[in-house]
């Protein structure tokens, strides 16, 4: 019996357990190749593009047209074209015959005013000393100081009167409102102007600082602001640029053209700048909100459209539908589905399914 059961243990530890061995062997081998390893990689911004170069026009940062206030003819002119004014400056006189007229003729009221003026005044005395001495009645003496009063407000309207004209009268001196440089002149010895006219007689420009305005694409809006610097540079002076400041932008996109209107200033004290002149302007600081890109090979073409497979937490694939921009052979935009810290699959499987466990190789 001993014998039978020692020939048992002996064929079993010689047979069936190697047999176990190598079935459980099998099983892990299977389960080793079975498991899915992939390598991964983040997505990385696309490459930035070149300075924003954009064409303005240069405009005087003060411009105004010099009408005539007042109706008259031109006596004298003392500002040629081109010449650089101070600000109050005389630039042109006229002769106001009409206005002389009209403001005598006024005085002359104020005078005849003030003379029945103060005759209601003694009158309105008078009456109010016969009152306390009851030989007039309260309804005169009332009448007599009444009419003292209107004569009052009747003087005062004149002398306004008066004051209005003689206001009036200056601006037949024309004067420089500001500091800069006559860029227009459009009048004559004798030439008559009319008060409220748009006739333009000069027109003075302050040039020793220009505005630079530009129209910025919708995508690179965000990355304007202001005090941000440029750099000017025009066609005819080859090699030469100028220092420009962003000062303010409009704050809303154009929905005619998509374009932000951005305003900058660029020094001209030199005055080798010209007002009117076309401007090339380059904005180091501006650019397009760039997109992030991936390799091409992680892209996996289904019937629900483009798709990426990310390794979410614990090794589970998660495929994620995406939309495509520029194609730059090795690599492709992605405009919208995954973020900067997705861990994309590249190379993926063509048995890569959703929920799959797999092992990411670094």
């Amino acid at each position: 019996m001993l014998l039978v059961l020692l020939a048992g243990g002996g064929a079993f530890y010689w047979g069936l357990l190697p047999k176990l061995k190598r079935h459980e062997q099998a099983v892990l081998d299977t389960k080793e190749l079975a498991r899915v390893r992939v390598r991964t990689a983040f997505p990385v911004p696309a490459p930035a593009g070149a300075p924003l170069s954009l064409s303005g026009e240069l405009k005087p940062s003060s411009e105004a047209s010099i009408l005539a206030r007042v109706s008259g003819y031109v006596h004298r002119w003392t500002a040629e074209m081109g010449d650089h004014v101070q600000a109050g400056q005389v630039l042109a006189e006229l002769d106001t015959p009409e206005l002389l007229r009209e403001t005598a003729r006024a005085e002359a009221q104020l005078a005849l005013a003030e003379a029945a003026c103060r005759l209601a005044e003694t009158t309105a005395t008078r009456w109010k000393e016969l009152l306390s001495a009851r030989t007039a009645s309260a309804q005169e003496a009332d009448e007599k100081h009444a009419d003292f009063e209107l004569k009052t407000a009747a003087v005062g309207a004149a002398r306004a009167e008066v004051q209005r004209l003689q206001q009036i009268g200056k601006f037949a001196t024309i004067t420089a409102p500001f500091a800069g440089v006559i860029t227009a002149r459009k009048l004559d010895i004798g030439q008559l102007v009319e008060a409220g006219g748009s006739r333009e007689l000069f027109r003075l420009a302050e040039i020793t600082r220009l505005r630079v305005f530009v129209r910025v694409p919708q995508g690179y809006a965000r990355s304007v602001k202001a005090g941000q610097t440029a750099e000017l540079s025009l066609p005819e002076l080859h090699g030469k640029t100028f220092k420009a400041v962003v000062v303010r932008t409009a704050g809303s996109i154009d929905p005619a053209s998509r374009t932000l209107l951005t305003e900058l200033e660029v020094d001209n004290s030199s005055g080798v700048l010209l007002a009117g002149s076309y401007a090339q302007v380059l904005l180091p600081g501006a650019q397009a909100e760039a997109p992030l890109t991936i390799s091409a090979n992680a892209l996996i073409y289904r019937s629900e459209g483009a798709q990426l497979g990310l390794v979410a937490e614990g090794g589970v694939v998660h495929l994620v539908k995406v939309a495509l921009g520029r194609d730059f052979g090795s690599s492709v935009e992605i405009v919208d589905g995954v973020a900067a810290s997705s861990r994309v699959i590249l190379n993926p499987p063509d048995s890569l399914a959703e929920g799959v466990q797999v092992e990411v190789v670094e």
